[in-house]
């Protein structure tokens, strides 16, 4: 099986930043992309930030150039590094990846998640 523990959530004002991570117990070279997800109170969850194993990325529409995804190779994590926080970005946040080779006969797995809360 494979481990994902997300990191760096916490509270922050409004306008705000975070930084994100995400430490998988898989070598890089076996994820085909890391996503970070959100759900906050009461809505479904989202896509918020994906890294391709090529380096590509796509962000949700609501980003706006707010956040920005990347790998941090000191260490070993992919981060997603959160600016001009507000109110709405509060939520529980998810790290995701999906494999390019099964791992205990999957290809997708998820963190517990990471808590943000944006104080107005």
């Amino acid at each position: 099986q494979v481990q994902l523990v997300e990191s760096g959530g916490g509270l922050v004002q409004a306008g705000g930043s975070l930084r994100l991570h995400c430490a998988a117990s898989v070598s890089s070279s076996n994820i085909e992309s890391t996503g970070w997800y959100r759900q906050g109170p009461g809505k479904q969850r989202e896509m918020v930030a994906g890294l391709g194993h090529d380096g590509s990325t796509i962000y949700g529409d609501f980003v706006k150039g707010r956040f920005t995804i990347g790998r941090d190779n000191a260490k070993n994590t992919v981060y997603l590094q959160m600016n001009s926080l507000n109110p709405e970005d509060t939520a529980e946040y998810y790290c995701n990846i999906f494999l390019r080779r099964s791992v205990g006969g999957r290809y997708d797995y998820w963190g517990q998640g990471t808590q943000v809360t944006v104080s107005s």
